[in-house]
């Protein structure tokens, strides 16, 4: 049974969908962010970066017990694990990764200023909103191109690139964003979210 340590961000469900879509069995340990949990000791040991989400695999690599953060190392890992949702041929491998890299270095920090200088910011930034707004909309825009030419990220097969990135799409609201102007990322975003095992993993912690 994995042990997974998560809140309700998107980075946490990118592991809760991950862990639906292999079937693999999991507990879940809330990690309440806005109350510090992530910083307690016996979480840090687990995590030393103090962020969620982590898992904790009894059945590691090599038959012992592993710890694992980064949302986007424990997707790899995961991956690795089932042989599931990366693809096989080196090529299709390294285009899904690629577009792994690209949720972990752009979507995910960019979306996430962006939430935060709209909604948790206590004085307004104009600078910071403008610079990021403008970031986020041709990060759509790039994702609609890609997805104008491909099915999903990595090509005609879902994988932990799209995985990765849904949780942060599913909240556009967040970040003032009409699904409309981007249809490709639309048309993606619904058929994901079609998903069962992507409903359920989105609803935890719960």
């Amino acid at each position: 049974m994995i042990e997974l340590y998560t809140w309700g961000t998107p980075n946490g469900r990118k592991v809760s969908v991950m862990l639906e879509e292999c079937g693999l069995p999991y507990n879940v340990h809330r990690v309440d962010i806005g109350k510090g949990d992530q910083f307690a000791p016996e979480y840090l040991e687990i995590n030393p970066n103090g962020k969620i989400p982590s898992i904790v695999d009894p059945d590691g690599p090599d038959g012992k017990p592993i710890a694992m953060m980064e949302s986007g190392a424990i997707l790899v890992y995961l991956a690795g694990k089932t042989g599931r949702f990366l693809p096989a041929s080196a090529r299709g491998k390294y285009v899904a990764l690629q577009w792994l890299m690209f949720q972990m270095g752009h979507v995910g920090p960019t979306y996430g200023q962006v939430h935060h200088f709209l909604r948790a910011a206590k004085v307004e930034v104009p600078y910071a909103v403008e610079r990021y707004v403008k970031e986020k909309d041709r990060l759509y825009g790039v994702l609609d191109r890609r997805l104008g030419a491909a099915r999903f990220l990595a090509g005609d097969e879902y994988t932990i690139a799209d995985i990765a990135t849904y949780p942060w799409v599913a909240r556009y609201e967040w970040h003032k964003t009409d699904l409309a102007t981007f249809p490709n990322v639309k048309r993606w975003f619904d058929t994901i979210g079609a998903r069962p095992a992507v409903q359920r993993g989105m609803a935890v912690p719960g």
